[in-house]
């Protein structure tokens, strides 16, 4: 690893801008953000880029916008497709890519006039194989940034390492749009179609192929977290069990599959804590198939652990864990009721406890 404190990325004159950039952003049904969306990419400047806009049928007047802002830019490709969701549409961006560079944008958000200047100039400073930067978190009422100005060189499997364990130093995340991909990086990779979480394995197999990934550690990315009609903000439902489960099942085998058996066990690691975290705010909300999801998720964990004494000493004994999660985890085996009893006094007695301890 290399780290270049209070650095920035040199700017590239527009005579020294000659490889083509593709970026690809998919459009369904947000016409009060995708004007706002297009043209922040159609004013970067870095100006040789390859704007796919896929409009995934949508019914409002998002094609129509989609239909002037083609007519303004001639970089623009458009392309109107029948509605298959998010990953078919990227995918058709995919097909169509000329650029010998790839990025993502997603329709409803927005990214700084300076990104992809700022990401392709990081990564030709440090021959890298792609770029990441960090991302603002826009809400309705304010924004999180945790900028750092500084630029990070992942060297071999550092990134990939850095990912799965996901560290909050390094805002690398599964999303597919706060990165900058070489092509050949990407050769033969596509999203599964009709499943949400499509980001994961598209992130990881390509982290997995670069040799080397510049990180960008400020925010350049816009993305906005509580948009009404964002199928991410409806966090409990049935997909978590036919779509988000499968998915991290097979990032855990294409871990071991490609030697990494360590990393894949930090991978189950942050898969079991985010079951419990979800037995929780399942045990918490009103939901018509509450019972159900509570015994899919007990069964999930029992399937996994309860089962395999060995797995769940390995995996909570890994490079990362918290001594905090095993035992949390060891009471759940024993019985769910008592782990939620627990719970509810930890946040009823001890956590106002601990934050008393911490004002004072």
């Amino acid at each position: 690893m290399k780290i270049l404190d209070n650095h920035i990325p040199a700017a590239i004159a527009p005579e020294e801008q000659k490889e083509l950039i593709s970026i690809i952003a998919a459009v369904y049904n947000i016409e009060n953000y995708v004007e706002r969306g297009v043209n922040s990419i159609m004013n970067q400047t870095y100006k040789n880029l390859e704007i796919i806009l896929v409009d995934d049928g949508s019914t409002d007047g998002s094609a129509g916008i989609c239909d002037r802002l083609a007519e303004s830019d001639d970089r623009i490709v458009l392309i109107h497709k029948k509605n298959g969701g998010l990953a078919d549409a990227r995918n058709a961006g995919l097909a169509v890519a000329k650029g010998s560079l790839i990025g993502f944008v997603d329709g409803d958000d927005w990214i700084d006039e300076d990104m992809y200047e700022k990401m392709y100039s990081a990564l030709l400073e440090q021959n890298a194989d792609m770029a990441v930067c960090r991302y603002r978190q826009v809400y309705k009422d304010g924004v999180l940034d945790e900028s750092v100005q500084r630029v990070i060189l992942f060297e071999g499997d550092e990134a990939l390492r850095y990912y799965v364990e996901e560290r909050d130093e390094y805002n690398i995340q599964n999303a597919a749009w706060n990165k900058l991909y070489r092509k050949e990086v990407l050769k033969d990779l596509s999203f599964p179609t009709g499943k949400w979480y499509e980001d994961v394995m598209f992130t990881t197999r390509a982290i997995s192929r670069a040799k080397s990934c510049v990180y960008l550690d400020t925010a350049c990315y816009n993305y906005i977290i509580d948009r009404e009609g964002s199928i991410m903000n409806n966090r409990i439902n049935s997909r978590i069990f036919t779509d988000l489960i499968p998915t991290y099942r097979e990032k855990t085998e294409f871990l071991k599959e490609i030697g990494r058996p360590d990393l894949a066990d930090i991978h189950d690691y942050f898969f079991y804590k985010r079951m419990l975290i979800f037995y929780n705010k399942i045990k918490k909300a009103r939901l018509p198939e509450k019972r159900k999801y509570l015994n899919e998720i007990t069964s999930v964990i029992n399937g996994g652990l309860a089962q395999n004494r060995s797995d769940f000493d390995r995996i909570y004994n890994c490079s990362i864990a918290n001594p905090n999660e095993k035992r949390k985890m060891n009471i759940f085996l024993k019985s769910p009721k008592l782990y939620w009893f627990v719970m509810l006094i930890n946040d009823a007695l001890i956590l106002p406890l601990k934050t008393r301890k911490a004002l004072h």
